[in-house]
């Protein structure tokens, strides 16, 4: 496998030097953490599909196609739904308010004490994040190069967090790009043809695999019902999803963009269930199906594809890992330790011009302290769909109902945002300790408990001031201070 080694060192060496070019552009915070707000169209489809399909989207996603058949592609899928859900409905109104980081919606909608709790929410979730990817490029290490997982961790991981703490967001979205095109080509071009064409065809595969591998539903009718609950939800309200809303240039762009990364996601869900069944025809017996990508990858393909490939799986991985990192930090940074510091963030109105050196080496210094810890839960979890599952259980129970609320409903209040949060995660925590990680009860009850306590308490307390409600709607519609005219990037 030497051509295949080489062409994955090129890759990585690629990917650190676009990050190191990346670092020019970050003269300010709003450079670092959300660059420029002046993406265009392409860089912004890109990169947004970069960042929702990683390590649990193509590993995870071969993973379920190999257990399951085409109906694995399920949890894909439902990511591809949420994203298309959030570019319709929501991301223009996201885009318009011009912050950084969700709680920052919240304290503007509810007020200060909002933030708190949901920063603390967040913040989890996107450590999370950063753990399953850096799970899922391990166990590619561990099947193709036979080196232990704390190695693995340690070199992907010293990867992102370097060109993630290089230039921030300019970085992260250059290296998504090349990320973008690598892992198109990899997994749709190459990877998906080849491994049917080894597994005899469609008709071959239909005779050797199980039952039920070419039914829609056989993953099961709650299972998809609860992947919708789980992950098309999360993608509406995740930080790591609203951070690149952020970067769109205008609200036109957020719209139209993460529509087409949207509909590119239902083709990679289909793509990753075909692999994975292929792979089931191929290889029946393994041990583990979270080795099922690396094994087709490792048997079916030619040496120099094979390598490519591989780069491809580990941009997956990367790109959301490094989406995650940043979206982590900016969460840590901004919304808990500033506030523990007791020091009040500066509007978007000074941050928009003018270098903040202080704000940029805060935000880097936190996303090499987020990583590093990240690379240490990572060596001891091992199961990428079950640590995915934990950070999206977590966010949407606890998040889900205040922060939609808060974008359709009028008479929700400081109270009830509350009482939503701490309702809905405490629930969600509660009965995954009871029922399991993987059981569908915690987020069906948490999202109840967290609906009813948002709706009963906004309604049994004092509305929101109206001056707060007209001030949010004025933020809502766009209206703010004229800032610094904006370049215009692809």
């Amino acid at each position: 496998m030497t051509v295949d080694y080489f062409v994955m060192a090129a890759y990585l060496l690629g990917i650190i030097g676009v990050g190191w070019w990346g670092k020019k552009r970050a003269a300010s915070k709003s450079d670092f953490l959300v660059a420029g707000r002046r993406l265009g169209p392409l860089m912004y489809t890109g990169t947004m599909a970069a960042v929702v399909l990683g390590g649990a989207s193509t590993i995870g996603g071969v993973r379920l196609g190999y257990t399951y058949g085409i109906s694995g592609a399920a949890m894909v899928f439902a990511i591809g739904l949420g994203l298309l859900a959030l570019s319709v409905f929501f991301s223009a109104r996201i885009a318009r308010l011009k912050v950084y980081t969700v709680a920052e919606m919240l304290s503007l909608r509810y007020g200060d004490t909002a933030a708190v709790i949901s920063g603390v929410v967040m913040w989890i979730y996107t450590l999370m994040l950063v753990v399953t990817s850096t799970i899922a490029y391990a166990s590619v290490f561990d099947v193709l190069f036979d080196v232990p997982r704390w190695v693995a961790v340690v070199i992907g991981g010293t990867i992102v967090v370097g060109y993630s703490a290089l230039g921030g967001m300019w970085s992260i979205t250059l290296t998504d790009m090349v990320q973008f095109v690598v892992k198109s080509l990899g997994v749709l071009v190459l990877l998906l043809p080849i491994a049917v064409v080894k597994a005899g065809g469609f008709s071959e595969m239909a005779d050797r695999l199980p039952d039920g591998y070419f039914a829609p539903t056989s993953i099961g009718g709650q299972t998809i019902v609860t992947f919708v609950l789980i992950y098309t939800f999360g993608m509406l309200i995740g930080q790591d999803i609203w951070q690149r809303v952020f970067t769109a240039r205008s609200d036109r762009v957020a719209s139209w963009g993460g529509t087409v990364a949207g509909v590119y996601c239902l083709v990679y869900a289909l793509a990753g269930a075909v692999i994975g069944m292929a792979t089931k025809s191929l290889y029946p017996q393994l041990a583990s199906a979270d080795d099922a990508f690396a094994t087709i990858v490792r048997h079916a393909l030619p040496t120099g594809v094979r390598g490519l490939v591989l780069a491809a799986a580990l941009s997956a991985m990367m790109s959301t890992a490094s989406g995650a990192l940043i979206a982590s930090a900016t969460v840590a940074n901004n919304d808990i330790w500033a506030r523990l510091r007791r020091r009040t963030a500066t509007g978007p109105r000074d941050e928009e011009t003018g270098a903040q050196d202080d704000e940029i080496g805060s935000n880097r210094l936190a996303i090499v302290v987020l990583g590093v810890a990240a690379m240490g839960i990572a060596c001891a979890l091992g199961d990428v769909i079950e640590a995915l599952t934990v950070a999206y259980n977590l966010l949407v129970g606890g998040l889900l109902v205040p922060i939609l609320g808060g974008l359709v409903w009028k008479r929700g209040n400081l109270p009830g945002a509350m009482a939503s949060m701490i309702a809905g995660g405490t629930t969600v925590i509660v009965l995954m300790v009871t029922d399991g990680l993987l059981a569908n009860e915690p987020i069906y009850y948490g999202l109840l408990a967290g609906l009813v306590a948002y709706v009963a308490v906004s309604l049994l307390t004092k509305p929101t001031e109206e001056a707060v409600v007209q001030a949010w709607h004025r933020r809502l519609a766009g209206e703010q201070a004229v800032t610094a005219p904006e370049l215009s990037v692809v």
